[in-house]
């Protein structure tokens, strides 16, 4: 699945350009990905959409400290959380945009979370949500991404 995030990212520059799901599904399997890779893709990406419009039941406050529940802390290790916290403390990311970014990561069940994929995440969810990134961040985000994107894709 992450294979195919990457290929979206790199395929299509802003989230509105991408078609829509049934379109996107035939041009990613003219590309050559699996159709449960495609499934699984369209369906997490078919959830951002979803909950990034809905408006969370409390919006967290700016200065507010986020606190990890038990299973939040065993999908997200504290490279990740140390990572978004990072993003957030350099103002690239405001408590929603966070809460979306866990929500989406949690929403990965059978995946083994690292870094680089977590990464792949975060860009993804600023991709959909068509925000502005600094050089500085984007740059952090697609840090060494061929040398750490090549077990992800393996």
């Amino acid at each position: 699945m992450f294979d195919i995030l990457v290929y979206l990212f790199e395929n299509y520059l802003h989230a509105a350009a991408c078609p829509e799901s049934e379109q996107l599904a035939r041009k990613l399997s003219a590309a050559g990905f699996e159709e449960d890779e495609i499934t699984e893709a369209l369906d997490w990406l078919s959830g951002l959409r979803a909950v990034a419009v809905s408006p969370l039941a409390r919006v967290p406050q700016p200065d507010s400290i986020r606190l990890y529940a038990a299973e939040e802390q065993a999908k997200l290790d504290a490279s990740c959380r140390g990572f978004l916290a990072f993003l957030e403390n350099a103002g690239a990311l405001d408590p929603q945009t966070r809460e979306l970014i866990i929500e989406r990561t949690m929403a990965l069940g059978g995946f083994n979370m690292n870094l680089h994929r977590f990464k792949l995440i975060v860009l993804m969810v600023l991709w959909q949500q068509e925000q502005p990134l600094d050089s500085l961040i984007l740059d952090e985000l697609l840090t060494d991404e061929a040398e750490e994107l090549a077990p992800v894709l393996q």
